[in-house]
Formats: C-alpha cells, sequence, structure tokens
C-alpha cells in the first residue's frame, strides 16, 4: 500500500502539515482511551462470561489490544495528509526494513548504559555462585560460565510457552509502540508541535494509560493506598521511558528502535542504582548515565537510520533535528 503527502515539507517549529493541533490532540486522547477501554469490552460491553483461565484472560486481552491497534492505525491513515500513490504508508509510522540492524544495535547499546549496574550486580552475582562451587571442589569458572549458560537456555526456552512473557515481551511492547509512537507522534508533528513538546507530551497519554492497573492493585493488596504508591511510581518510570521512547521514534523515523528498547526494559526491569553489597553497583550505575547522555544524540543520529534526511514529511521530524 502507497501514499503520498499532499502539501510540502515541514521542518521544527512549523505551521504543521494540514492536520489542526485540536484534532491531532482529540485522536490521540481517543486512542489512549480506545487502548484501555477495549480491554473490558468483552465483559462490559458485550457481556461475555469472564475467562476462565489466566491464559484465557490474556489472551482475550491480546485480541483486544490488537483491534485497538488496527483501529488507530487505520484511523490515522485517514487523518494524516496523505494520500496513494508514491510511497509505503507503512513508512509513515516507522515500520521498515532498511537500516534494520542499525534501528536494533545502536539503540539497544545506548539503552544497555542505563543498564550498567544492573550488570555489575549480575555478574557479581554469578561470580558470588561460582565460589560456592569452587568451595564444593568444583571448577570455578568452567560451572559458572555453564550455569550461566544452561539458566540462559532454560529461561529463553521456558518464554515460547510463558504466556505472560508473551504478553511483556511481544504483545504489550508492540501494540503500545503502534499506538502511542507509530500513530500519535506524526499525527502531534502534522499538529504542528513543537519536537521537544511532542516527545514530552506523548508518553503523557502512555503513562495514564496504565493507570487501569489501579483497581487490580488495590484488590491484590487490599490497601489503596499501596495501589496508588505502585500505579505511581509506574506511572512516573513510564513518563521517563516514554519520552525516551518517543526521542527514539522521532530521531530515527524507524519504530523498530523503540520497540527493541521496549522489549529490553520490559526484561530487565527498572535499572538497579543502589546495591547494599557494593558500591561497584553505584559508581558502574553513574558511568553508565554519563555514557548515556554522551552518546544519546551520536546513536540517534538521523544519518544512521535513513538512506536522506532532505524534504522529510510532516510526520517525519528528524530531517530538522541533526
Amino acid at each position: 500500500m502507497e501514499v503520498a503527502f499532499t502539501g510540502d515539507s515541514v521542518i521544527d517549529g512549523g505551521d504543521g502539515g494540514g492536520v489542526s493541533k485540536s484534532l491531532a490532540v482529540i485522536a490521540c486522547t481517543a486512542m489512549a482511551i480506545l487502548y484501555v477501554a477495549i480491554l473490558y469490552a468483552p465483559t462490559l460491553i458485550l457481556r461475555l462470561a469472564p475467562p476462565d483461565s489466566f491464559q484465557s484472560h490474556l489472551i482475550r486481552r491480546f485480541i483486544c489490544a490488537a483491534i485497538s491497534s488496527v483501529t488507530s492505525l487505520i484511523a490515522c491513515s485517514l487523518i494524516l495528509p496523505i494520500q496513494w500513490g508514491k510511497s509505503h504508508l507503512s513508512g509513515v509510522y516507522g515500520i521498515r526494513l532498511d537500516h534494520i540492524w542499525q534501528a536494533v544495535v545502536f539503540p539497544l547499546s545506548l539503552t544497555s548504559l542505563m543498564y550498567a549496574g544492573t550488570f555489575i550486580l549480575k555478574l557479581l552475582l554469578v561470580l558470588d555462585s561460582g565460589q560456592e562451587d569452587g568451595g564444593n571442589g568444583r571448577s570455578l569458572s568452567l560451572d559458572s560460565i555453564k550455569n550461566v549458560v544452561h539458566e540462559f537456555i532454560e529461561s529463553v526456552s521456558s518464554m515460547a510457552s510463558d504466556i505472560s512473557a508473551w504478553r511483556n515481551f511481544f504483545v504489550a511492547p508492540l501494540t503500545e509502540e503502534l499506538v502511542f509512537r507509530a500513530c500519535m507522534i506524526p499525527l502531534l508533528l502534522c499538529g504542528g508541535f513543537n519536537t521537544y513538546t511532542v516527545v514530552f507530551l506523548c508518553p503523557i497519554s502512555f503513562s495514564l494509560a496504565h493507570l487501569n492497573h489501579l483497581l487490580e492493585y488495590a484488590q491484590r493488596s487490599g490497601s489503596w493506598l499501596k495501589a496508588l504508591m505502585i500505579v505511581g511510581f509506574q506511572v512516573g518510570y513510564t513518563v521517563i521511558f516514554g519520552s525516551y521512547a518517543s526521542f527514539l521514534f522521532v530521531r530515527t523515523g524507524h519504530l523498530t528502535a523503540p520497540l527493541v528498547a521496549h522489549i529490553f526494559c520490559n526484561y530487565f526491569g527498572i535499572p538497579v542504582i543502589i546495591s547494599r553489597r557494593t558500591g561497584m553497583v553505584t559508581v558502574a550505575s553513574v558511568a553508565g548515565l554519563l555514557g548515556f547522555i554522551w552518546f544519546l544524540f551520536p546513536l540517534t543520529s538521523p544519518n544512521l537510520y535513513n538512506a536522506t534526511t532532505d524534504n522529510c514529511m510532516c510526520w517525519h521530524r528528524y530531517c530538522s533535528w541533526s
């Protein structure tokens, strides 16, 4: 399927590309609401019986998230100033196969710097385990390596049959990036919003979409205060990550960049900054943070991810953000 832009290329701070700011905001708000509300549609609207198992519950949610994503993609294509004929529609959403290795390797390398403390802590745990094995008369290095490799292979193989792993590392990252990055960011950019406004505005709807967990946490913990604290922390974290993911999408024009970063962060969780075991973790975390700041713009340079950075359409802003 192919599309072409109907207007001129738009630079940062322009008047947009034929989409009003109010329409862009309304559309983004509607997409965020739909993404959450549709999860409860089967029981509240369709009056279907509650799922009889956790697996059935997640599969139902997978279907709802897929419907929401497709609906948002279609709505976005109808709102944006595009017409059929000259370039691929998928490119509007950053769904591309060109420069794929750059979109995987560079964002992963950049994101991993924020987990320097986590990696050091895991390494220390492996070394401690190896020392215990050595105390039992076994080879320190060989047994440690075997255990790490064996555990890694087991964890990867178990993910294939783990429905929760499919949610955390495939369905949730993919559908969230499609809706909150691939759809919303082009709308806001074509609406004429400043680049940094888009980078920090989009994550707000992304974080608020996680408020649906409030009731779930309250029922599980039996305390609204604990639930509010958990969700509050989660919202704050998703705002930070959402800004980073939006930054990656705008800078690279490649949906793969924020997608792999999303999967990576879901796998490793919150970065470890301080550990009571040793100050090495804190030192590594600080060094990783400094490295992240230092390489943030060089490793996301638009020239690394695009054959040309001239004459961008309104839904791409990397041409004016070198």
